[in-house]
Parts: structure tokens; C-alpha cells; sequence
């Protein structure tokens, strides 16, 4: 299988005011999708959100969202890496409208769902903030529209922040069949790049498969980048030395159950089991609802 079409290299897909555009039918699969906004100072965009449930999470710059007479007000944040951000959800079958005063990128993670629920805010102070693994295995992730944290039809949604030279997404994984542990989820990884005094950074992101479903993608990923896994192995995420790396999770799958289910790889599981003892790595956690904060959970999840 030609692995190319899975990754999207910055810009590559940009169309207007959206650097970045993935959607159920250029992915080739039924429910995940993807648009990233970038408004100049005071620009605005209007879309529709047709049949997907969607939401509008600013990765710098803050901004105000208008859907269905009910009107949102996004702090947002400098960076990926500067807090955790609040966000706002707009349900399928509306028209949004995104403003914004001083400019900014604001990601739209969405999802082909079938209940139109109503617009809500969704306070950054309400984001579940976990420290998962240890050691170099160590990650933050940002659990702001999984299961547990946020009501949704469909969309399943995290970020992970990773320090330079660890993995994240380890041990590879997979949720590509529905069955005991395991749910089936399409899933898109968008990233950025932390940089470097002398320029841009970059990691590497890796998708194989099974002999009876092969796969493979092994690519260096910067930021703007995206990275679509429809079924297979995913992980590591590798943050190289020197540069931290941040990606955006989006998942959606046709099971009645909103569930988000892995199973590793069983050549790689036991990695978990070394984590017993080891601290986790002490830059962690990277960001909170609070500029600087400090407050996190931890959790032993692949992701």
C-alpha cells in the first residue's frame, strides 16, 4: 500500500482560509476530519458544518464563535505549548461563524455524526490534564473531548505534549477492530514543532500494519503537518533532542459506543511494565489552564 497519501505535509492541502483540510472523503474512510483556520487580525470566516459535529479549539490567538444565537468568547492562548486552551462545540447541521481580533490558528477537529446536540463552551479549567508513561516514555496529554471529559456524538479529541527526546504514542498501538479492548477509530495526527534558536524543529511519526492489512509510514514530521492513520500500528511519536512536540488527536469510529479502546503491540508491551519505578520526566507537565500551572493527573494510556 502507498503510504504517501497518509501523510500531508504542511500547506499541501491549504485551500483559502484553511491551511489544512482532511475530510471523511479525501481520507477515504466515513467519520474523522480536520480544518485548520488561519484569520489575519480582525478577519473572520463563516462555514457550515453539514453533517459533522464540530469543534473550534484555538492553537494561538483567541477568538469569538457565533452558532445558533449563542456567542462564545475564546481566550485562547499564545502557542500549543504556552496553556491548555478552552474551546468551543458546534453541533452538525449549522452555520459558525469565527472572529478574531488580533489573528490567529484555531484547529476544527470534527466528526460525520448522526445527534445534533447543542453549541457549548468548554472551559479550559475543565480539561483533564494527565502525565502518562516515565522516563523517556513521558507525555502530557490533554484529554479536553474524550469520553469521559466531554460529551459528543462521535469526535474524540486530545493533544499531547511531548519534551524534546522522549516518545509519546508508545507502545505502538492500534484500534482498528472492534472487539474485546479494542474499539474501531479512524484517526488524524496534526503537529507542531517547538523551535530551536537557529530555526524550525522536527520529530517523527511511524504507521505500520499487519500482514493481512499492511501499512507503512515512517516520516519526519514539522509543524503544519498531518498524518492520517486509517487502521494499523501507530507509534512512536518521537520529539527529537532539543525541540518539543506537541500533536492534536482527532478519532471517530462507527461503533454505538463512544469508546476509545487501544491494544498494543504485543512484540512492544512489556515496555510498560519497565516503567514501575522510573520517574516521570520532571519538565512534565508542559502547560496548564494557568500560563504557568502546575497541576496534572497521571495515567499509563499508549497515547
Amino acid at each position: 500500500m502507498n503510504a504517501n497519501r497518509y501523510f500531508q505535509p504542511a500547506e499541501s492541502t491549504a485551500y483559502g482560509e484553511f491551511a489544512a483540510i482532511v475530510t471523511p472523503d479525501s481520507a477515504g474512510w466515513a467519520r474523522s476530519g480536520l480544518r485548520v483556520l488561519e484569520l489575519g487580525p480582525g478577519e473572520d470566516c463563516t462555514f457550515a458544518t453539514d453533517d459533522a459535529e464540530t469543534l473550534v479549539l484555538p492553537l494561538s490567538g483567541s477568538c469569538t464563535v457565533a452558532c445558533d444565537a449563542e456567542f462564545f468568547e475564546l481566550q485562547g492562548r499564545r502557542s500549543v505549548f504556552s496553556r491548555v486552551t478552552d474551546f468551543a462545540y458546534v453541533p452538525r447541521d449549522a452555520t459558525v461563524t469565527v472572529v478574531s481580533a488580533g489573528g490567529g490558528r484555531f484547529a476544527l477537529p470534527s466528526a460525520r455524526c448522526e445527534t445534533r446536540l447543542r453549541p457549548r463552551y468548554g472551559p479550559a479549567e475543565d480539561v483533564p490534564v494527565e502525565l502518562r508513561g516515565a522516563g523517556r516514555a513521558s507525555r502530557q496529554v490533554n484529554n479536553f473531548c474524550t469520553p469521559e471529559s466531554f460529551a459528543a456524538d462521535r469526535l474524540i479529541a486530545c493533544e499531547v505534549l511531548t519534551p524534546g527526546g522522549n516518545w509519546s504514542s508508545y507502545p505502538p498501538h492500534k484500534h482498528d477492530e472492534a472487539g474485546e479492548g479494542e474499539a474501531e477509530l479512524e484517526e488524524i495526527y496534526y503537529f507542531e514543532v517547538g523551535d530551536g534558536p537557529d530555526g524550525p524543529g522536527f520529530g517523527w511519526q511511524r504507521v505500520y500494519g499487519t500482514p493481512e492489512r499492511p501499512i507503512e509510514l515512517s516520516e519526519e514530521v514539522r509543524s503544519g503537518d498531518v498524518v492520517l492513520v486509517p487502521h494499523g500500528w501507530h507509534g512512536p511519536s518521537a520529539a527529537a533532542p532539543g525541540y518539543d512536540l506537541y500533536y492534536l488527536n482527532v478519532m471517530a469510529g462507527p461503533g454505538a459506543d463512544r469508546a476509545w479502546l487501544i491494544r498494543d503491540d504485543p512484540a512492544h508491551a512489556w515496555v510498560r511494565s519497565t516503567w514501575e519505578g522510573q520517574e516521570v520526566d520532571p519538565r512534565l507537565p508542559m502547560s496548564s489552564a494557568a500560563e504557568d500551572g502546575t497541576a496534572a493527573e497521571e495515567g499509563d494510556d499508549a497515547r
